[in-house]
């Protein structure tokens, strides 16, 4: 363990006591295996989970009670600062954390989480290689597979992938060309003063900035996903600088709150989840996302078993459930994907075709989707492709977040 990893489990085991600050900022494939979970230690358990909106489904918790014979489920919604402070501040009110790759060490560096064997897992064999072979443009740990394994082996996970997406920017296409939208100077450019958002999650807004300067000249940041102290320092000058001028109509944390701020043209550029961009298409309102030439930012969400949880074995299989293929469904008509592969034996082939592989649609319209529209971006190999970096845990993660309060408070 490096230096300024203890530093930061040491603040993050300091921090739990009172952290609220931080928070500012059923398918073929399981069902041909439910025999496995149908059993009456699994009904004698509930699934108690938490985090973003985008996972914690009523839906989805109430498909996987019903194919997985699980007692009961409950879900919470939360954003990422604000859950990691409830659970660092000793809550045993869940088993899972929903979370996302770049905030594991947080429960893993504090004793808070417990790894899940693959061989628990009946539908791991169809996972993606992006989760198990490493791109040799990044650092191991600046890329998801480096981060969610326990061991070289790959015999344990942190976390058990669910979702993954590349963000970008969600832009109105009547008041910014596309020109104008395909890079991240275009949240922070003055021209739309006051029309601008940003996310309020600080491992989100301090990379967005980086890369933004660095189109600017302003800086020569390598991994915008783990900035040096002064390169910090030199982020933060910058966003206090933009919010000071009034750049930002809001910091938006949620997904009804971004969609609701862009349907209205409050906000007409911001960082943004693709599903938000759909959703206001959805409502007939002009809403597009952008193709930066940065490159976008990886992320992926999974489910994390917290330590002590009486419920393991239906972690296990809610883990087990969303690698069916289909919860992928719901979440893939957002405009996220699945990391197994199983979604493509599930999931209607003219839509697989649209979401993934970057063909036109075909049918009915759907959503603000009309016949031979093109999903923004293309198919999922030609956005990762044009990756700039993957999220993960800054090395001097106390210094950014003393750098964020700074620029909350200005």
């Amino acid at each position: 363990m490096t230096i300024s990893m203890e530093m930061n489990r040491r603040s993050l085991l300091k921090r739990s006591a009172g952290a609220m600050a931080l928070a500012m900022g059923g398918g073929t494939h399981f069902l041909s295996s439910s025999a496995a979970y149908a059993q009456a230690s699994l009904a004698s358990q509930e699934l108690r989970t938490v985090g973003l909106s985008v996972t914690v489904q009523e839906r989805i918790l109430a498909d996987f009670k019903k194919a997985s014979g699980v007692g009961s489920t409950s879900g919470t919604a939360a954003t990422f600062p604000d859950a990691q402070t409830r659970i660092l501040s000793g809550s045993k009110d869940y088993d899972v954390w929903e979370t996302i790759g770049e905030r594991l060490p947080s429960v893993v560096m504090t004793d808070n989480a417990e790894p899940i064997e693959t061989s628990a897992l009946k539908n791991w064999s169809n996972i993606r290689d992006i989760f198990t072979k490493a791109d040799p443009k990044f650092d191991p740990k600046a890329q998801i597979v480096g981060q969610i394994w326990t061991d070289e082996n790959q015999t344990s996970l942190w976390m058990v992938p669910t979702v993954f997406n590349f963000d970008s920017i969600g832009y109105n296409p009547e008041v910014l060309s596309d020109e104008e939208a395909n890079s991240w100077t275009a949240i922070f450019d003055s021209k739309y003063k006051g029309k601008s958002g940003l996310n309020t999650d600080p491992l989100t807004a301090f990379g967005q900035a980086v890369m933004a300067m660095n189109t600017l000249g302003l800086s020569d940041v390598k991994n915008p996903g783990n900035p040096t102290a002064a390169e910090m320092d030199e982020a933060a000058k910058f966003l206090i600088s933009k919010k000071k001028e009034g750049q930002f109509r809001a910091l938006w944390g949620d997904f009804g709150e971004l969609v609701n701020f862009l349907a209205s043209g409050e906000i007409v550029v911001c960082d943004a989840w693709q599903p938000a961009v759909m959703a206001v298409k959805a409502q007939g309102k002009a809403c597009k996302y952008a193709i930066p030439k940065e490159g976008y930012r990886g992320w992926s969400i999974g489910n994390t078993m917290l330590k002590g949880t009486p419920n393991k074995e239906a972690v296990i299989a809610y883990s087990d459930y969303w690698l069916s293929g289909e919860p992928g469904i719901t979440v893939s008509e957002q405009g996220y994907y699945s990391p197994t592969t199983n979604i493509k034996d599930v999931m209607a082939p003219e839509k697989y075709a649209f979401w993934y592989e970057g063909k036109p649609w075909v049918g009915a319209a759907e959503r603000g989707i009309k016949e031979g529209d093109l999903r923004d971006g293309g198919s999922l190999e030609t956005r990762a492709a044009n990756v700039a970096y993957w999220h993960q845990w800054p090395d001097e993660y106390d210094h950014l977040i003393q750098k964020w309060d700074e620029f909350l408070s200005a």
